[in-house]
């Protein structure tokens, strides 16, 4: 398949024609900036990491066919190289795996990073009875919200505070309606990963009865087959969510689950929401001696593992302590070597489209073997601040 062909036919039916029954065009955008400070730790120095994120997004429709687009630059400033480390993909897009050519660097030094990506490049024939999109669009299949083995498109990274936008994937898919309560979905997605391309074709069926709602997908994932099956139920004032896959990954048969529940209480007149998960990955490490042969593998390199324990633990809680003032608390435990990440964050809406937010992550566990290697996932990370401001406009 030609890249440039589908680029080419892409832009061609994005770019705005003068066709009866066009509709105005929305334009809209983004802007974060997050300072980063770190101490130092483990395996790395103590610094600073500046990250700047401006994103322009513009939807529109020409008689039945809607068309999405949006546009991103990041420039990160560090004072050490190996601080890229601590800030991970705090506040950055994803992008792992992009086939269609559509992203690149326009600058980079020792100290400093400028990269440019179209996040949305699509069209949508929308009919009554469904509806197909291609190009670079979102696709989330997770039913749970934090830790989502079963989620195969760029899932989200469950310590990034900055999830307002989830990565685009470069795909064909086609959605069918049969009833209110029922959907029918099947996905290409060819995806480039360390000069290798990789297939992934499902289906998935999707069904809502009452309180209970109950999804499943299966076909061929990164060229290997994989099924999985998740749904959601409301009980007692929660809401109980599962969701597992089976994969063949290098002749292997790998078990992904996860488990949790979510719930808003009342404190102190004020809203709560609290939501516990559990994950197991059979891609993950089993031991802390295992965590640098995890980080070599095709599934962490194509993005799958938010993650890198073989069974860990979320735990978020967000309580609205005024109508513009948020209290957010997230921790990551990892129960096979103890180790854990504690991330505290308070948050204040300055006006309707301005943001400020504070924050950290404290780890605790064991840093360092005797040979200079990770004893525990989390205990390497050295105790850092943020504090961000983004706006909307």
């Amino acid at each position: 398949m030609d890249r440039q062909a589908v680029l080419a036919a892409c832009l061609a039916l994005v770019t705005p024609q003068s066709l009866p029954g066009q509709q105005r065009i929305d334009v809209t955008g983004y802007a974060l900036n997050v300072v980063l400070g770190a101490a130092d730790g483990p395996l790395t120095g103590s610094g600073v990491q500046d990250l700047q994120r401006v994103r322009l997004m513009a939807t529109g429709t020409v008689a039945t066919v809607r068309w999405d687009v949006a546009y991103e630059q990041l420039l990160t400033l560090t004072s050490a190289p190996e601080l890229a480390l601590i800030g991970g993909t705090l506040g950055q897009p994803a992008g792992a795996g992009d086939w269609l050519p559509l992203q690149g660097t326009l600058g980079e030094s020792e100290h400093a990073s400028w990269r440019h990506r179209v996040d949305r490049l699509s069209i949508v024939l929308a009919r009554p009875i469904g509806d197909v999109t291609v190009g670079r669009q979102t696709i989330a299949w997770a039913t749970t919200l934090f830790l989502t083995p079963a989620d195969p498109f760029a899932p989200f990274d469950p310590a990034d505070p900055f999830r307002e936008y989830r990565a685009g994937v470069d795909a064909a898919r086609l959605r069918l309606f049969p009833s209110a309560m029922s959907e029918l979905e099947a996905v290409v997605r060819p995806a480039t990963f360390d000069s290798v391309t990789t297939l992934t074709a499902l289906g998935r069926g999707r069904i809502a009865v009452g309180r209970l709602e109950l999804v499943g997908w299966g076909g061929v994932l990164h060229d290997g087959a994989a099924a999985a099956v998740g749904g959601t139920v409301t009980a007692a004032g929660a809401v109980l969510r599962g969701e597992g896959e089976v994969r063949r990954e290098e002749d292997a048969t790998v078990l992904r689950f996860a488990l949790g529940a979510d719930r808003s209480f009342t404190v102190a007149r004020r809203a709560l929401y609290v939501a516990l998960e559990y994950q197991h990955d059979g891609f993950g490490a089993a031991h802390a001696q295992d965590l640098p042969r995890v980080v070599a593998t095709a599934p962490f390199r194509r993005g799958e593992l938010q993650v890198l324990g073989r069974d860990e633990v979320a735990l978020n809680a967000a309580w609205q302590a005024h109508p513009l003032v948020s209290l957010t608390w997230l921790t990551l435990w990892n129960t096979r070597d103890g180790s854990a990440l504690l991330s505290p964050a308070v948050s204040y809406d300055v006006v309707t489209n301005v943001n400020l937010r504070l924050g950290g992550y404290v780890a605790v566990g064991a840093p360092t073997t005797p040979e200079g290697l990770p004893a525990s996932e989390y205990g390497v990370v050295p105790a850092s601040a943020y504090a961000a401001g983004s706006v909307y406009f």
